[in-house]
């Protein structure tokens, strides 16, 4: 399996901020945005990665990141000449994406949660094995702002509306989902919305339709943010600094994941800590070698 991290956009919400910088290279605490949705992609076990973002950004991705050998991964890089809506990125992901099943998670995304490195490895296990798309829903205060997913007593998902004035559930689609490859199929023949753009929540309902589309329920015990807005954004990295604190263990360290996945060995896990040697973060590091 492949995955993609969609980190385009203009991030009009948070200007001025991100006039001169693309939104997910800001920092959520100690790390930059970009992290935490890469970190989702290496605990699923992906090690061939994606990243979409505009042209002018795109240089920053490759300079913060590079090919992705420091974390044991690949990362390839595309343009995305104009934002046109979420499941564009199968579209201009086809040829990386080739005959792979893939995931795609949004660059502004934050998850954290006990137990959520089993869930991301058994979705992707339903991928792989059954064929089946697996999507996740969070519950939220404002539903009519998120595509809004509404789910029976057995858990089966009975109809997906994007960004309803009637709300029929409080269960969000969140910015992550486990497709197989006839995704791309899909994504070339859909048409845009009445807002111009190539909807992810068509896709889900082609997936629903052909009753092949299965549901995550982050309930409580997971945290699913959004830092798409300034408070979004502080509470995000408040929640961070919070539990990190309180745990002791960093949330979206990619050279830890890569070490725990067997990405890299301690020899090469070493050289990196050498980046970091007089930083908080270079402490850390030393600390996740030496109870390895």
């Amino acid at each position: 399996m492949k995955g993609i991290v969609l980190a385009g956009g203009s991030g009009t919400r948070l200007y001025p901020i991100t006039k001169g910088i693309s939104k997910q290279l800001l920092s959520v605490y100690d790390k930059p945005m970009v992290y935490y949705p890469i970190s989702v992609l290496m605990l699923s076990g992906i090690d061939q990665i994606l990243i979409i973002s505009s042209p002018e950004d795109l240089i920053n991705y490759k300079r913060l990141l590079g090919d992705g050998k420091d974390f044991g991964v690949s990362f390839s890089y595309i343009e995305q000449p104009k934002p046109e809506g979420l499941a564009q990125a199968f579209i201009l992901g086809k040829d990386f994406i080739g005959k792979d099943n893939v995931a795609l998670v949004l660059g502004d995304n934050v998850f954290y949660g006990r137990g959520f490195g089993k869930l991301l490895l058994n979705s992707m296990n339903n991928v792989e094995s059954n064929n089946r798309a697996t999507i996740f829903a969070y519950p939220v205060k404002n539903p009519e702002n998120f595509g809004v997913i509404t789910i029976n007593k057995f858990n089966v998902a009975t109809s997906i509306v994007e960004k309803p004035k009637n709300p029929e559930s409080n269960l969000a689609v969140v910015g992550l989902y486990f497709f197989p490859n006839n995704v791309v199929e899909y994504a070339l023949k859909i048409k845009p919305s009445k807002r111009g753009e190539l909807e992810i929540s068509t896709i889900n309902q082609i997936y629903l339709q052909n009753n092949n589309l299965d549901v995550q329920h982050l309930g409580r015990g997971f945290t699913w943010l959004d830092t798409g807005t300034h408070d979004s954004l502080l509470e995000a990295s408040n929640f961070v600094k919070t539990t990190e604190k309180h745990t002791g263990y960093k949330i979206g360290c990619l050279e830890e994941i890569a070490l725990s996945k067997g990405f890299i060995n301690k020899s090469q896990f070493k050289e990196l800590i050498n980046i970091y040697s007089k930083t908080p973060y270079g402490t850390y590091l030393n600390k996740i070698l030496n109870e390895n």
